[in-house]
């Protein structure tokens, strides 16, 4: 039986029943792990009453990335959890919304150097969904968790 790698897995994630439902494609994962984008289509079966993309699919755009990347990036030796989101709709997202997951390398010493010092902490990323004009539509907030794992005894 053949194995994928971690990005293999990642790119499948658009075939994931919540995201495929809501029409959410995973367009590109960088070979660092450290920018993901996605965009989805306004589609029929995710169109609120208003005839807009709905709230919950947009939600979704903004979960698990930044969670994700970051287990890819810190490796086994940490534990990653998201901890919390908020939304922030700003306008009607109507045609193609897109969003684009970025950390810099300084972000992750930084985390290193933090969680060294702390043992845990939690870590704030914001995230943009913009549609085809690269207007925002709306602004999310993902708060992960991380901290390093006890040594096995």
């Amino acid at each position: 039986m053949f194995k994928l790698s971690a990005r293999q897995k990642l790119k499948l994630i658009s075939y994931y029943p919540p995201y495929l439902g809501a029409g959410i494609r995973l367009k590109s994962i960088s070979e660092d792990f450290l920018r993901v984008e996605l965009e989805m289509k306004l589609r029929w079966w995710n169109r609120n009453f208003v005839g807009t993309h709905f709230g919950g699919s947009l939600a979704s755009m903004g979960d698990p990335f930044y969670m994700l990347m970051l287990m890819q990036i810190l490796g086994r030796d940490y534990i990653v959890w998201d901890k919390a989101s908020t939304i922030r709709f700003k306008k009607p997202g109507k045609g193609t919304v897109r969003c684009v997951y970025e950390l810099k390398r300084e972000q992750i010493d930084d985390i290193v150097a933090q969680v060294a010092e702390l043992g845990k902490q939690d870590f704030v990323f914001p995230l943009n969904i913009v549609n085809a004009e690269g207007e925002v539509i709306c602004e999310l907030e993902k708060t992960v968790y991380v901290r390093k794992k006890e040594p096995k005894s």
